[in-house]
This record gives C-alpha cells, structure tokens and sequence, in this order.
C-alpha cells in the first residue's frame, strides 16, 4: 500500500521532523507560505498557549527540504473564501510562483489555508496550475478522490483512530494519507511515538510523493 503525507506552514520543527523521515527513508511534502518567510527566524505565537512556534528563514528552506517536495499553501495565509477574489487570485498565483522561482522545480501541489475553499477557490487553484488541493476533512478511502481541487485525506496524524483508519485503507487496497502541523509535537514522548509511527508504516508500506498519484 502507498502511503503519503503532508506537513503546513514551514515551521522549525519540521527540521527534526525531516531527520526522522530521513531516518525511515520516508517522502513527504511540506506546505509553505512563501510570503512569511522572514531573513530570520522568528516566533509570533504560542500552540496551545504555552509552546514558542518559530518560521524557518527564507534562506534555510532550501537546505531545509532539500530532498522533499514543497507545495503552495499561498503567499500569506489568509482564509481564501474571506479575501476578494482579487486577492485570492493573487495568494494562488503568487505563492507556486515564488516557491518555483526559490526551488527550481514545478510546484504542482496545493493546500488550503484554514482549510477554507468554494467553488471559485477551487477554479482558481486549478487555473494556477496546480495538480491537487488538500483540505482539512477525513475521508476513507481518500483516493482516488472525487475532485482533485478537494482532496481531502485519511484523518491528522494525531487522530485517535489513526492506525483504524489505516487498517481500513488497507484492507481496500488504497492510499493512506496523512496530515499535519510539526509544532504539534510538544513533549518528548510524543516525538518519540512520532518515530515510532513512521517506522511502523515504513515496514508495512511504500512512500509516496502526492503529484505522482495524480500524474
């Protein structure tokens, strides 16, 4: 079975993140905003209330997914049903853009800030050019979806029912998609149930990268 995952908003911690995939020989692709990466690192709020969340640097990402794939999640993260279609045309156009100038390569994926997307988000996402649009709701069997501009995947990472949902997708024979945000991992347990995760999948399955499902 082919499993697949994403992580959002190109935060430190996807730096640790990356070593365990490494470690597993696990792909994955990483959700940038390009237009909130800063000369520096830099933190401006608090998960949960208590821990520090930092952005990358511009300059790092490059060496920082190196070897991954990036995809758009638009140039400042706006909800994109609540900006004018104007500018929700703009944070999609210019996010693939920017991102492919940095990487060098086509940015074909795409994921909805808030996980908020209509019909004309949809159009938009798909005008760009991009080959699919993550949401934030579950679904299983996640593939093949039903439209590509609303994909939505298998559950969180963090889901209670994560290994069920596994199981399910399975015993159907289809793709187990995951998704998440690296700044979720808090305490040194769960970093190390993290690990754990992906070695488990990792001997059970094969990783994938999302645009090749779609190619």
């Amino acid at each position: 079975m082919k499993i697949v995952q994403c992580w959002d908003d190109g935060v430190v911690d996807d730096v640790r993140l990356i070593e365990i995939l490494r470690k597993y020989g696990a792909k994955a692709s990483f959700n940038l905003n390009i237009g909130l990466h800063k000369t520096q690192r830099y933190t401006g709020w608090k998960f949960q209330n208590t821990k520090e969340v930092w952005k990358l640097s511009l300059d790092e990402l490059t060496d920082v997914y190196s070897g991954f794939l990036v995809a758009n999640h638009t140039v400042s993260h706006p909800c994109l049903t609540q900006v004018s279609p104007e500018r929700m045309k703009k944070e999609i156009v210019e996010g693939r853009k920017r991102l492919e100038q940095l990487f060098g390569y086509a940015v074909t994926g795409f994921a909805y800030p808030c996980g908020d997307y209509n019909s004309e988000v949809e159009a938009a996402v798909r005008d760009a050019g991009h080959l699919y649009a993550r949401t934030t709701k579950s679904v299983t069997p996640s593939f093949p979806p039903a439209e590509a501009m609303a994909l939505h995947a298998d559950c969180h990472f963090l889901d209670p029912e994560f290994w069920l949902k596994y199981k399910k997708a399975k015993s159907l024979g289809s793709v187990f998609y995951f998704w998440g945000h690296s700044y979720e991992l808090i305490s040194e347990d769960d970093w190390q149930a993290f690990d754990a995760k992906v070695a488990r999948l990792s001997r059970d399955g094969e990783w994938a990268n999302l645009p090749d499902l779609f190619r």
